[in-house]
């Protein structure tokens, strides 16, 4: 079986996921994967056949979405010529991780597609939402990546299609300890934004990974790494929390291994917003920005005594034949 795997490089986990997942895919078939977009920093060691600068996301220095700088680097006509460009036609199955060429591309080449990830849990109306009403952010997750068939990923099943997170194996594989240090993975800010703050909690000591660090190094009571998994997993795996947004796969990964987690979703970004509204609902402290005062926060958060529910891990191989199973049906 011929399997086309499309990745939304919008960011690390989409990428982060879809490696976990290549090996179990291999067990069904071939696999080659499309990425588009040009978000993600992470090394990627699958066999992307095909790439596309597609849709990526820009944001302000400190923690915001940009749309005027999103929207001027989109060019609809080069995204609507790689859609043509992508042989759908040659695979058995097109699995698509929220991208919208290869959408486009399953329209226009009349080939199905299964929508498998995150976003693809929105399909349900029993997905925890923002208070904030949103409709344009409504209107991308139900319209930006349309499928044949959705199969999401969340942190509780809320719905009958949607299953646990996708746990890397090393994550699921290890034995967490607590050398007491704070990782921080927040890619919407610039260095400036937080620094002072980090330096406030001077008896604290802060793992921050961040896009533009080459090599690791230390000043003060922060110690800055370059975005790499393994250095990442090792951080977060003997830490005694995380700092991170409002995203899907770091929170769950720190959750299932009974980390504390402060969520900073980027703002004005309806996702991160949706997924801030689901970690609340499991008792996952949220800030909606950061302001002057966020030193006095951390040390609240890190002082405060909060149970966080055990995130359970997906059963990769059974979900997979589920996806396959479904898209064939």
């Amino acid at each position: 079986m011929k399997i086309f795997y499309a990745i939304q490089a919008t960011g690390n986990g989409h990428i982060s996921r879809a490696v976990q997942l290549y090996p179990y895919l291999k067990k069904f078939g071939t696999v080659d994967f499309f990425m588009s977009g040009n978000n993600a920093s992470l090394n990627v060691d699958i066999p992307i056949k095909y790439k596309s600068k597609g849709c990526s996301l820009h944001y302000t220095k400190c923690g915001g979405l940009d749309y005027w700088d999103t929207a001027k680097n989109i060019n609809p006509m080069q995204m609507y010529c790689d859609a043509k460009a992508l042989p759908l036609s040659d695979y058995d199955v097109v699995i698509n991780d929220f991208d919208s060429i290869t959408a486009l591309a399953s329209k226009l080449q009349k080939v199905k597609s299964v929508q498998f990830g995150h976003q693809a849990s929105f399909k349900s109306k029993l997905t925890p939402r923002s208070e904030n009403n949103n409709l344009m952010g409504e209107l991308v997750l139900q319209k930006y990546a349309p499928a044949n068939k959705y199969i999401g990923l969340h942190f509780k099943e809320y719905d009958t299609f949607i299953h646990p997170p996708i746990i890397k194996d090393d994550i699921v594989n290890a034995t967490p300890t607590d050398l007491k240090h704070i990782s921080v993975y927040l890619p919407s800010f610039d260095k400036e934004c937080l620094q002072t703050a980090f330096n406030k909690v001077g008896d604290v000591q802060f793992h921050w990974f961040l896009g533009d660090i080459k090599e690791q190094y230390t000043i003060g009571n922060i110690t800055y790494f370059p975005v790499n998994q393994k250095l990442f997993n090792q951080s977060l795996i003997s830490s005694h929390g995380i700092i991170t947004g409002g995203g899907f796969e770091t929170p769950a990964e720190a959750l299932y291994l009974n980390k504390k987690v402060l969520s900073i979703p980027i703002q004005n970004h309806y996702e991160q917003e949706c997924n801030a509204a689901a970690l609340k609902l499991l008792g996952v402290p949220v800030l909606s920005k950061v302001g002057d005062h966020f030193h006095v926060e951390i040390e609240n958060w890190l002082n405060g005594k909060i149970v966080y529910p055990k995130i359970e891990a997906n059963d990769i191989p059974k979900t997979l034949q589920y996806l396959f199973d479904t898209y064939n049906d």
